[in-house]
């Protein structure tokens, strides 16, 4: 490609002259166009890098363009002219956090911050920009600021109201559920005050970050106030509810009620639960070992990245060996000798490959639906420790069981709810210390 003015696949571009570098390309792949900007040499490898971002539409490579040079700019100016959305990517090549979290606060930062305050630079932020961000998010997550229009449901042009037929050949779209894809007026929907506190923390951190390399000198998110966490409300099922539950899991599969009964007797958590291999089970100790935890396809260390042990009584751990039997019945006939690194809750056959949590989860609530209670999985967890603090376990030892740091503060803040037969009875016992003053008395 020669330097000065150049095309690609009919799409003239700029190029430098004084680099005699080109100041940017395009390469056409399938319907996408990668726009390439040329950012210098890599420190680290010695080897020439380049920003790129794909589009679909070919009216947009300019302002594409513009927009990754401006990042190669900042590059060259970090110190002065850094904005929150390069200071996010340069902040996520470096934290250090497994690959789902980083996965999420990509996808936050993409989805919230940077459509935003992706621009503002950094040396401009403030703690009243952040407060005001806040509070729109508080208001509407699209950030509408009351203004009605039509949220579309693509990007791309489209016809509103368009059928998305199931059938080739003529047919009822009522009969074969057609999907209409109807664009409709915007509601506002507030977003979550636990996500908006995520999004101040991935600014915090960010920024915090910026401090160190001496690009601002203060981080502003230190002294923006973030929301309020809301305080939670936990619904446990009653016990009467989870005898219902435990039975009628056991009436569809004798493995499926294994797992609701171990989750009820452990409060272990969806991910942790779905981890389970027969090498963290020792039956004859009547211990669990909770190793690993499973979230969205990749295994991790647990919530507090500590293995925590959990002992199990007895008639858990006959329940588990008959599980294992079965097991070990259902891999024979498959030629198979049993392994320790099975999973525990498998739906294949060699149980090579966990559970899907989110199939547990969905199996679980409509399980409870067909008996009457509307629950979900999590709640079981609830249910664990609320019934544990109730008869008087420690709360050290519910804390963990259930996994928590910090002595029991979140096991009661978060995961005890208020019993009312306990709550009778302490009420009987401060009013048994004494006779009331007009006891008999007519």
């Amino acid at each position: 490609m020669s330097h000065g003015s150049g095309s690609v696949n009919g799409i003239v571009l700029d190029m430098a002259t004084k680099s005699s570098r080109p100041r940017g390309f395009v390469r056409k792949r399938g319907n996408s166009y990668q726009v390439l900007v040329y950012a210098g040499v890599d420190p680290l490898t010695g080897k020439d890098s380049y920003l790129t971002e794909s589009t679909r539409d070919e009216r947009q490579i300019e302002r594409v363009r513009t927009k990754l040079l401006g990042r190669v700019d900042q590059q060259r100016n970090a110190a002065t002219k850094a904005t929150l959305g390069y200071t996010l990517d340069a902040w996520f090549e470096v934290h250090d956090a497994d690959p789902v979290t980083l996965a999420k606060y990509r996808e936050y930062a993409e989805r919230f911050l940077k459509p935003a305050i992706g621009d503002v630079a950094i040396a401009k932020l403030s703690a009243r920009i952040l407060e005001q961000f806040y509070g729109q998010l508080r208001r509407c997550r699209r950030r509408c600021g009351g203004k009605s229009f039509i949220e579309h449901w693509t990007d791309e042009r489209h016809e509103c109201g368009l059928v998305r037929h199931r059938r080739r050949r003529e047919h009822d779209c009522a009969a074969a559920r057609c999907r209409v894809l109807e664009c409709k007026p915007h509601e506002c929907e507030p977003l979550a005050a636990s996500t908006i506190r995520q999004l101040h923390f991935i600014i915090s951190g960010a920024l915090g970050t910026a401090v160190r390399w001496d690009w601002i000198p203060s981080n502003p998110a230190t002294v923006a106030k973030k929301p309020r966490l809301p305080r939670p409300k936990p619904t446990p099922p009653t016990p009467s509810q989870v005898a219902r539950i435990v039975a009628a899991a056991w009436e569809r599969d004798e493995a499926w009620g294994t797992l609701v009964w171990l989750v009820m007797v452990t409060g272990i958590r969806r991910g942790e639960l779905v981890a389970l291999r027969w090498r963290d089970i020792h039956l004859e100790a009547g211990v669990l070992e909770v190793r690993r935890n499973y979230v969205d396809g990749i295994e991790k260390d647990p919530k507090t990245h500590q293995i925590r042990r959990i002992s199990l009584d007895e008639g858990t751990c006959q329940m588990l060996r008959s599980h294992h039997d079965r097991y070990a019945e259902r891999i024979a006939e498959l030629g198979i000798d049993p392994s320790e690194d099975a999973y525990v809750f498998s739906y294949e056959p060699d149980h090579s490959r966990p559970c899907n949590p989110d199939a547990v989860s969905h199996r679980y609530t409509a399980t409870c639906s067909s008996v009457g209670v509307d629950s979900h999985l999590h709640a079981l967890r609830h249910y664990s420790a609320t019934e544990l603090i109730t008869q008087g376990v420690d709360l050290r030892t519910v804390a963990g069981r259930l996994g928590h740091a910090g002595g029991g503060t979140t096991t009661l803040r978060v995961y005890t709810a208020w019993v009312p037969e306990s709550d009778k009875r302490a009420a009987a016992i401060l009013a048994g210390r004494m006779a009331p003053p007009n006891a008999g008395r007519k």
